[in-house]
């Protein structure tokens, strides 16, 4: 419980504050110091946190539609007819005016589920066809075939960029995949 204060008049008529109301002042002093430091503490991770959500999302913000599958181009091989049937995959990225850092493909079937990382960096890509294989560059697109074998017809296929290290939501993706050999035998 906090003493009240208390003063009194010395003999030349002047008030002084006793000791009793000397402590209430300097918890009063602690409390606020303590308060402007928990102040501090809580501003300061929360301006941290805030900073890194903006950078991450000023990554993306605008970029939701520059990264893409051409559909015209993307379809499944059928490499046998015995039970099971055995799959590949083709598929076509097209980049917008974006710099994209690398993007993911996620492809998926009913039995099995698997991604390809494609970077700006030529090289091979495991699971990919090809030992050259990079992003196409701005405002092109390219085509890839998967060296892995699905065996069952694959469902779908998205796409995730990775703009300046930071990776975005799926930007496309394709859920019924025509058989190529309908489409003209790419």
């Amino acid at each position: 419980m906090a003493k009240r204060l208390q003063f009194k008049k010395n003999s030349f008529g002047i008030k002084k504050i006793s000791k009793r109301g000397l402590s209430a002042i300097v918890i009063t002093v602690i409390l606020i110091a303590v308060s402007i430091a928990a102040i501090g503490l809580v501003w300061s991770f929360a301006s941290n946190m805030i900073n890194k959500q903006v950078k991450n999302s000023e990554a993306c913000f605008g970029n939701f539609d520059k990264v893409v599958l051409n559909k015209q181009y993307t379809c499944y091989n059928e490499l046998g007819s015995t039970d099971p049937y055995t799959y590949t995959l083709q598929f076509s990225l097209g980049i917008g005016d974006v710099s994209v850092d690398k993007v993911i493909v996620g492809v998926s079937s009913p039995a099995e589920i698997k991604s390809y990382p494609i970077t700006n960096i030529a090289g091979t890509v495991p699971g990919l066809d090809g030992s050259d294989l990079k992003l196409p560059d701005k405002n092109a697109g390219k085509t890839y075939t998967t060296a892995d074998i699905f065996n069952s017809k694959i469902d779908s296929i998205q796409i995730t960029p990775v703009i300046n290290g930071v990776q975005c939501s799926v930007s496309d993706s394709v859920e019924q995949i025509a058989d190529c050999a309908m489409m003209g035998g790419f």
